[in-house]
C-alpha cells in the first residue's frame, strides 16, 4: 500500500510519531509487529543476492527485521544521524561498538564517571584483549587532551552522568577526538533525543539504553547505536550478524511506540525533577543536590546550552543528593533510612520510568567498582539517586520528607 511521503525538516517531536511509519502493508495506523525468526525468499536467486548484500530484503531476525528497522529509522531521525542499529541492551550497544572499532593495541579515553558496568566492560573486559583505557575527569577538558596517544581510537563519555549528572562539553571533546584521528561516542541515555542530539554537536556515535526513557515505562530491555551509515554498515552490522547482540522485534516495537510520547514525558518529568531538586536544596539534612537544572550545578550554563526542549534549557529527570556531615558507615545507614522510608518511590536501580525510582548508587549501580573507583567517580555512601517520574510533585516531596525529617 502506498503511503504519503513525509516532508523534510520536520521537528523531532513530529518525527517521534511519524518517522518510519510508512511501512504499512494493509493500511494499519500503528506499526506492525513482525514476530518471526526468518523470512521466506521469493526464489533461490533472490536468496543468493540478499545473503550477499546485493539486494535489499529481510532474511533472518538476528540481523534484519522490519519492526526493528522501523525503530532504528525513527530513532536515527530523532537523533539527526544517517543510521541506527538496535541492540539487545544498552550494554550490548557499547560491546558492539567496542568490538567494531577497537583491536589489540588501541587506546580509549573514557570518563571516570560513566555507568559502573561501562567502566567494568571497557576498562576490564577489553583490557584482557590488549585494549588500553585511560579514565579521566568528565568535566576537565585538559585531562582529555593530555590523555591522547598516537594509538587513541575512541573517546567515550555519557552526559549527564549517572548518578552525579556531570555534563561534558561535547563540542570540545569532538574537537580533541577528531584532531587525533579518533571517534567520539556519547551515551545519551539520561537526556534522550528529546533533550539533546550529540551528533549535531560533533559526536560521531550516540549510544542509547532504550530500556530507559526511550521505552519510558520500564517494560523491556533494549539498546541502540546511532551514527553514520557507512560506519554502521561496515563496522557494526557484520559483527551483529555473526555475534547476535540482537534487539528482539517485540522489544523494538515497545520502544518504537514509546518514542511517540518521549518528548511530552521528558518535559513533565524534567519539570518535576527541577521542582524536587529545588525543594531538596532547602532541606536541613541535605548537604548538596546534583542536578543540571540548578544554578548551583557546576556545569549549569553548559547543560542549558546542550540540553533543551523547544529552545529552553532543561536539566532532565535524574537528580542525586548527598546527606550531611557523616562518616561512611553512618552515611550508609542514613541513606538506607531515607530510601526505606519512602512509600511512593520504587526502590530500584532502573531509571527512565514514569514511576519515580530511588537507589543507593554505591551499593547498586556502582557496587561492583572498587572503593578507589567509586571515590574517583564521586560516589559516596551518603549519596541517593532519584529518577523522577510523573507522580504529583507534592506527593514526591512528602515521600522523601518521611525519611529526611526523621534522620538522627
Amino acid at each position: 500500500m502506498t503511503r504519503k511521503k513525509l516532508p523534510e525538516n520536520l521537528h523531532r517531536d513530529t518525527l517521534a510519531v511519524r518517522a518510519a511509519a510508512d511501512k504499512s502493508q494493509y493500511g494499519e495506523n500503528s506499526e506492525a509487529l513482525f514476530l518471526t525468526s526468518s523470512f521466506v525468499q521469493p526464489d533461490a536467486a533472490s536468496a543468493v543476492r540478499r545473503f550477499a548484500n546485493e539486494e535489499e530484503g529481510f532474511i533472518y531476525s538476528r540481523f534484519s527485521n522490519p519492526t526493528v528497522a522501523s525503530m532504528e529509522q525513527r530513532l536515527a531521525a530523532m537523533e539527526g544521524t544517517e543510521a541506527c542499529i538496535g541492540t539487545a541492551s544498552g550494554m550490548a550497544a557499547i560491546l558492539l561498538m567496542c568490538m567494531g572499532l577497537l583491536k589489540s593495541g588501541d587506546h580509549v579515553i573514557c570518563s571516570q564517571s560513566v555507568f559502573g558496568a561501562t567502566i567494568k566492560l571497557i576498562g576490564g573486559e577489553f583490557g584482557k584483549f590488549g585494549v588500553e583505557t585511560t579514565f579521566v575527569s568528565q568535566t576537565d577538558v585538559a585531562q582529555w587532551q593530555a590523555a591522547v596517544k598516537p594509538n587513541t581510537k575512541l573517546l567515550f563519555a555519557e552526559t549527564p552522568t549517572n548518578p552525579l549528572t556531570e555534563v561534558c562539553d561535547i563540542r570540545a571533546l569532538a574537537a580533541i577526538a577528531h584532531a587525533a584521528g579518533a571517534l567520539l561516542a556519547v551515551d545519551n541515555c539520561l537526556c534522550s533525543p528529546a533533550l539533546s542530539q550529540p551528533a549535531t554537536l560533533g559526536a560521531d556515535l550516540v549510544i542509547h539504553s532504550g530500556t530507559k526513557y526511550l521505552d519510558g515505562q520500564g517494560r523491556v530491555i533494549a539498546g541502540a547505536i546511532c551514527g553514520p551509515k557507512k560506519l554502521i554498515d561496515e563496522k557494526l552490522i557484520p559483527i551483529m550478524r555473526s555475534a547476535g547482540m540482537t534487539l528482539s522485534p517485540f522489544n523494538a516495537w515497545v520502544v518504537l511506540k514509546g518514542l511517540e510520547t518521549l518528548s511530552i514525558r521528558m518535559q513533565a518529568q524534567s519539570a518535576n525533577a527541577l521542582a524536587l531538586a529545588t525543594w531538596l536544596e532547602a532541606q536541613p539534612g541535605v548537604a548538596r543536590v546534583h542536578y543540571p537544572g540548578l544554578k548551583s550545578h557546576c556545569q549549569h550554563a553548559l547543560a542549558m546550552q546542550q540540553q533543551t526542549i523547544n529552545g529552553q534549557g532543561c536539566g532532565g529527570a535524574v537528580l542525586a543528593f548527598e546527606l550531611k556531615g557523616l562518616d561512611a558507615d553512618s552515611a550508609r545507614r542514613n541513606a538506607f533510612h531515607v530510601i526505606d522510608s519512602t512509600q511512593v518511590c520504587s526502590i530500584t536501580a532502573n531509571l527512565g520510568d514514569t514511576k519515580t525510582t530511588i537507589t543507593h548508587p554505591a551499593t547498586t549501580s556502582h557496587g561492583r567498582l572498587t572503593e578507589a573507583q567509586r571515590q574517583a567517580a564521586g560516589i559516596g555512601q551518603g549519596l541517593i539517586r532519584v529518577a523522577v517520574g510523573l507522580e504529583y510533585i507534592d506527593d514526591l516531596k512528602a515521600d522523601l520528607a518521611r525519611g529526611l525529617d526523621s534522620l538522627t
